[in-house]
């Protein structure tokens, strides 16, 4: 009989964790995350439909409606997104 091992373990992340694994995703410097930056950190932190994800939290999170998550808009976002919950592999 095999014995099945988890792949990876749920681990509560705080806000803080979230906010510097999403602001390492910011690929270009620009101190803000478009929405492939932000489909890339979600896809990485393990969420299923991340680009529909990304889309939505950045419609909820963009308060400026300029495309991007900006520094005074990441927590907004990370409040937005906890509900989704997220793993470390």
């Amino acid at each position: 009989m095999a014995i099945l091992t988890p792949r990876c373990a749920s681990v509560p992340l705080t806000d803080e964790q979230v906010k510097g694994l999403l602001k390492r995703y910011d690929r270009n410097g620009d101190g803000k995350l478009s929405w492939k930056e932000l489909k890339a950190a979600f896809r990485s932190m393990g969420l299923n439909f991340s680009g529909w994800k990304a889309r939505q939290a950045l419609r909820h999170s963009d308060a400026n409606d300029d495309g991007y998550i900006s520094e005074e808009e990441m927590s907004e976002l990370v409040k937005y997104a906890s509900k989704w919950g997220f793993k470390i592999c």
